[in-house]
C-alpha cells in the first residue's frame, strides 16, 4: 500500500493526472478508511473541476482525523465549489478554530463571508490573515474592502495609509475613494475614482466614478461618463440603467426614454425597466415620445403589472392622436383599478378620463379617493376644482384651488423622489 501511494503521489507530481487517479482509486477499494488516500484522492478530484466526487472523500478523511484543521479547509473548499456556502464556512471556522495561524483558511472563511454579506465577520477573518501575512498586498486591499463594508473606517485608513505605491493601484484609488464617500469628501472621493479609471480603465472602476456622480446628482457629468463607458462596455446593463438615470435627472427626458425603451425591448419582461420607462414617460416634455409605445406593449402584455397600465395610460392620453386611443387607455385603467384600487395615479387617471368625456360629476368619486390616498397630490386637486365648479360646487371647488396652489410643486417633488428611488436602486446594484 505504502509503495502504490507513493507512486500514486509521483505520478500526480509529474502531471499524470489519470495514473494517479487510478493507483489511489485502486488504494481506495482495496483499503477504505485511510486518512491520507481519501484526502489524497479527493483532492485530486477537487483539482480535476469533479468537486461531487471529492466531497464525500473529503468528508471522510474529515471524520477520520477531526483534529486536521487542513481536512476541514479542503473539505470546506470542495463545498464552497458546490455553492454550498452555509456548510463551507462551518468547515472554515472550524478549521481556523483548531488553528488560527492557518492563512489560507482565513483567506477563505473571510471570502465567502463577504459573498454571504456579512461584512463584519469576514472582516476579522480577513484581518487575522493579514497579521499572518502583513505584506500581502492583495490581501491588505481584501480587508480595507471588508472594513469599509463594516463601517470600520479607521481600520481601513490605517491599511490604505500604509499601502505601498497607492497612487499606481486603481484598487487602492477605488478604495480610497469609497472611504472619502463614507467621510462625505465627496471632491476627493471623485478624484479618487477618476485616478483609478485612469490607471485601469475597466467596466468596474467606470461604474464607481459613475455612481459617484450619480449619487451626489452631478447628472450632466455622470452622462458623459456613463455615454462614453456604455459605448465601450455595450453589455453592462447597469451602465445603461446609469445612463438613463443620468439623463432623467438632467431633465433630457426624451433621451431618458430611449435608454430606457432600449432596455425594456432587450428583456421585455423586466417590470424594472418597465417602471424606469413608465417614469420618464410620466414627465411633462413638449417633445414627442414615440419610444413610450414600448411601455403600452409591455402593458397590454403584463396586466397584472398596475403601475405600467396607469404610466402607459397617461402616455395614450396626453399623445396628439389621444382621441384613437382612448378605448385603450380606458381598458389600461379599469384593469390597473380593479387590481389595486389604492394606487392614487390609477385614481386620478380615470377622474381625467371622464373629465375629457365631460361627465364631471362621474370624475369626482375618483378624484376625491385620489386625494384620499394622496393628500399632497397637486394635479388632483387641482382636477377635483374643475369638477366640483362644474357641478356647481364652487366654494369646494375654490378650496380644492387653494390646496393645488399649496401643493404646486409636488408633481417636481414626485418627479425628485423617484430620482432618489433610481439613485437609491443603483447603489444598491452596486453594493
Amino acid at each position: 500500500m505504502e509503495r502504490d501511494f507513493k507512486a500514486a503521489m509521483a505520478a500526480e507530481d509529474q502531471g499524470d493526472l489519470d495514473r494517479a487517479e487510478a493507483l489511489l482509486s485502486k488504494l481506495h477499494d482495496v483499503h477504505p478508511g485511510i486518512f491520507a488516500v481519501n484526502e489524497s484522492l479527493g483532492l485530486l478530484f477537487a483539482s480535476r473541476g469533479n468537486a461531487s466526487r471529492a466531497l464525500p472523500l473529503l468528508q471522510a478523511a474529515a471524520r477520520e482525523q477531526p483534529s486536521s484543521d487542513a481536512a476541514h479547509a479542503n473539505l470546506g473548499a470542495a463545498l464552497y465549489s458546490l455553492h454550498r456556502n452555509s456548510d463551507a464556512i462551518a468547515e472554515f471556522q472550524h478549521a481556523v478554530h483548531l488553528n488560527p495561524a492557518n492563512e489560507s483558511a482565513q483567506k477563505s472563511l473571510g471570502s465567502v463571508l463577504m459573498e454571504e454579506h456579512r461584512p463584519a465577520d469576514a472582516s476579522g477573518a480577513l484581518t487575522a490573515a493579514l497579521r499572518l501575512s502583513p505584506g500581502d498586498a492583495d490581501l491588505q486591499l481584501d480587508c480595507v474592502t471588508a472594513l469599509l463594508a463594516a463601517n470600520r473606517l479607521g481600520e481601513a485608513r490605517r491599511i490604505l495609509s500604509s499601502f505601498a505605491d497607492a497612487d499606481h493601484s486603481s484598487r487602492a484609488q477605488a478604495l480610497m475613494g469609497e472611504a472619502d464617500e463614507q467621510e462625505k469628501d465627496f471632491s476627493s472621493a471623485a478624484m479618487h475614482f477618476t485616478r483609478a479609471v485612469e490607471l485601469e480603465p475597466n467596466e468596474e472602476n467606470a461604474w464607481l466614478l459613475s455612481l459617484e456622480l450619480l449619487r451626489h446628482w452631478t447628472f450632466d457629468a455622470a452622462v458623459i461618463e456613463l455615454k462614453a463607458a456604455s459605448a465601450k462596455f455595450p453589455d453592462s446593463k447597469r451602465m445603461r440603467i446609469g445612463l438613463g438615470a443620468a439623463l432623467f435627472g438632467a431633465a433630457k427626458y426624451p433621451q431618458a426614454i430611449s435608454a430606457f425603451a432600449d432596455l425594456l425591448e432587450s428583456e421585455p419582461d423586466n417590470a424594472m425597466y418597465a417602471d424606469l420607462l413608465g417614469t420618464s414617460c410620466s414627465a411633462v416634455m413638449p417633445e414627442a415620445r414615440p419610444r413610450c409605445t414600448a411601455l403600452v406593449h409591455y402593458a397590454e402584455s403584463h396586466p397584472a403589472d398596475t403601475r405600467a397600465s396607469v404610466n402607459a395610460a397617461a402616455y395614450l392620453l396626453s399623445e396628439s392622436d389621444s382621441e384613437s386611443q382612448r378605448p385603450l387607455a380606458r381598458k389600461l385603467l379599469e384593469a390597473a383599478l380593479t387590481d389595486d384600487p389604492r394606487l392614487p395615479e390609477a385614481q386620478l387617471q380615470m377622474g381625467t378620463f371622464l373629465e375629457d368625456d365631460g361627465m364631471w360629476k362621474d370624475s369626482i368619486p375618483y378624484l376625491e379617493r385620489a386625494i384620499k390616498l394622496k393628500p399632497d397630490y397637486s394635479q388632483a386637486h387641482y382636477h377635483l376644482a374643475l369638477a366640483y365648479w362644474r357641478t356647481g360646487r364652487k366654494q369646494e371647488g375654490q378650496a380644492q384651488m387653494e390646496l393645488q396652489k399649496k401643493y404646486s410643486r409636488q408633481q417636481q417633488d414626485d418627479l425628485n423622489r423617484r430620482l432618489n428611488q433610481i439613485t437609491t436602486f443603483l447603489v444598491n446594484v452596486h453594493n
